[in-house]
């Protein structure tokens, strides 16, 4: 895979079930906006809210959707509940799996290497690794990134750190292989693609796919110059549907966009109007 992914957002009804028709009608937003792939239950899907059903229900919904490639997220902090969904995005249609690294306990360098070597050999379907520190307070070491991006089944990874020094190790350290390595921070998308990203997994991308989706092509073009202005353009925006006010802010942007996300799964909340005022204002600035 290469390109502008999007980590889907999960829509919701009053009461909290899943939305199918509304899941339909955000992949067909995504995709008509021009990303490359869509990457339903991460993080920005409210996946760790949602059964192992649910999760494969909607990675059956989506495939069923669109024809653009699928990577769902399959990992649990169980090696156990994490094939088992694998096996279950499989069956759905999924061309490959998003495992997140094992969290809640602490396991070391080791114990991560591990697991993903597990997990890539039971897989039926190609494994990339998710790293994502700000939710699960685990890093990948690069050093083990690189010896798993020799596995047969390890196809590439997600860095969500933000950090490009760390990015740049790792796409050093797996140059020698067949390896995607997407950046998971819309804030510096432009510059993971031009120190050798094959393209993003961004939050931003459920907002605005249009804008996400055009750094990766000016890059293609040799703009990069163009892609860092563009991206900068979008800073505030991305921080404001991610790391500020989360899913319930990427939602509210969403349906200012004119697409229904639903509503956030309990216990999220939805934002209030101070917070509604100051994203309307960053939507209609930073979209066309």
């Amino acid at each position: 895979m290469h390109g502008t992914g999007v980590p889907l957002i999960t829509p919701f009804d009053a009461d909290g079930n899943l939305d199918e028709r509304r899941l339909r009608e955000v992949v067909r937003w995504v995709e008509d906006g021009g990303v490359d792939f869509i990457v339903p239950c991460g993080s920005n899907s409210e996946a760790e809210l949602m059964s192992v059903e649910e999760r494969a229900r909607a990675v059956e919904l989506v495939t069923d959707e669109t024809e653009l490639p699928v990577l769902a997220g399959t990992g649990h902090p169980g090696l156990s509940e994490t094939l088992r969904q694998t096996d279950l995005a499989a069956e759905a249609g999924a061309d490959a799996a998003l495992v997140v690294t094992p969290f809640y306990y602490d396991h070391d360098d080791e114990a991560l290497e591990t697991y993903y070597r597990e997990v890539a050999d039971e897989s039926p379907i190609p494994v990339y690794l998710y790293s994502v520190p700000a939710y699960t307070d685990v890093t990948l070491d690069p050093a083990v990134v690189g010896r798993l991006a020799a596995h047969d089944n390890v196809a590439g990874m997600k860095d969500s750190s933000g950090d490009v020094e760390t990015f740049q190790r790792e796409r050093r350290l797996t140059a020698d292989e067949e390896f995607d390595l997407f950046v998971g921070s819309g804030s510096v998308y432009a510059h993971a693609l031009a120190s050798g990203g094959d393209g993003g997994i961004l939050g931003l991308a459920n907002v605005a796919p249009e804008r996400a989706s055009e750094i990766f092509k000016l890059h293609q073009a040799g703009e990069d110059a163009t892609a860092r202005q563009l991206n900068a353009e979008l800073v505030e925006l991305n921080r404001a549907v991610t790391s500020r006010f989360g899913v319930p802010g990427a939602k509210a942007a969403m349906a200012e966009r004119g697409v229904d996300a639903g509503y956030p799964r309990k216990p999220h909340r939805e934002v209030g109007d101070d917070v509604r005022k100051e994203i309307v204002s960053l939507v209609d600035e930073m979209t066309p």
